[in-house]
């Protein structure tokens, strides 16, 4: 399960961005994964308790949101949504496209405690 693994990658980047902003606590983190990035939302969130156990995060929510899968077309220029498993155009159907999102795992925001 290396959505576990993933969860540690996680909470040590949120546990550097809290002490550097002197957090007390992390409330929120929020999760932009796309269905072409290879992780499974609902074993992230099962995950998630267990590798947030003793940190500070350890009671934070964590949200995950679905990323849309988008392509950029190399002969009409559209970029339009498409499906994981058919990456073609929107507009003119071409199979000439570029991934613009769909594949990431990305911090989107994390809600801090910071005392006055």
């Amino acid at each position: 399960m290396h959505e576990l693994s993933i969860c540690q990658a996680l909470l040590d980047q949120v546990e550097r961005i809290a002490v550097e902003h002197g957090a007390s606590a992390v409330e929120r983190i929020l999760l932009r994964v796309g269905p072409l990035s290879g992780v499974e939302g609902p074993l992230l969130l099962h995950a998630y308790p267990l590798a947030a156990a003793g940190t500070i995060a350890a009671n934070a929510e964590l949200v995950i949101e679905t990323a849309p899968v988008r392509v950029a077309c190399n002969d009409c220029g559209a970029q339009t949504d498409a499906t994981p498993n058919r990456l073609l155009c929107g507009d003119c159907g071409s199979y000439k496209t570029r991934l613009v999102s769909g594949d990431e795992l990305l911090l989107a925001n994390l809600e801090l405690t910071i005392p006055d």
